[in-house]
């Protein structure tokens, strides 16, 4: 199922930007963290350090684009409360 639409309004309102002055925080206090915990170790450049199991290639199996759903919604015309805007009215109360 999906979300109602004020759940998703008041999440993009309040929580979003609190996650993201969470993770600015977080992310200047990263490089003195890094020094103190494996600074070497860095698999996102060098893969070679990495300690997940490979996958064999034999696992693997290709998807071809014309075996996904394809849904054409270029006929639907976007209305203003599916862009999350309110009508000067919505505002009054």
């Amino acid at each position: 199922g999906s979300l109602p639409k004020w759940v998703v309004n008041k999440s993009s309102q309040f929580l979003a930007p609190k996650a993201m002055k969470k993770m600015y925080k977080a992310c200047l206090k990263y490089p003195e963290w890094k020094l103190k915990h494996d600074p070497h170790f860095k698999p996102w450049l060098f893969p070679e350090q990495s300690r997940l199991p490979s996958l064999p290639l034999s696992e693997l199996s290709l998807q071809h684009a014309d075996s996904l759903e394809n849904i054409d919604e270029s006929s639907l015309a976007e209305t203003k409360d599916d862009r999350g805007e309110a009508s000067d009215e919505d505002s009054v109360n």
